[in-house]
């Protein structure tokens, strides 16, 4: 399989606590970066695809329940961020 080179640029980018460790460990899981996951998030969403199989989305489930996240597709866009 050829690869693709591109050129990748340093970000910081705020995110929801939980979320951002249910992210981390769902990396460390898939053996990806946490940018390379993103990525592939991102791509099978602008293409309308699912980005994970059922086995993975059974980790997403697990990984929220250790890190107490329980944010769903419907509070996307809703979120506010409280006092620190």
């Amino acid at each position: 399989m050829s690869r693709t080179v591109v050129k990748r640029t340093q970000t910081g980018v705020r995110i929801e606590s939980s979320l951002l460790k249910v992210l981390k460990g769902l990396a460390e899981y898939t053996d990806l970066t946490l940018g390379d996951l993103l990525e592939g998030i991102v791509l099978h969403a602008f293409e309308g695809k699912a980005p994970f199989s059922t086995e993975t989305r059974e980790v997403i489930e697990q990984l929220k329940a250790v890190y107490g996240c329980k944010l769903t597709a419907s509070d996307s866009h809703q979120i506010v961020e409280g006092e620190p």
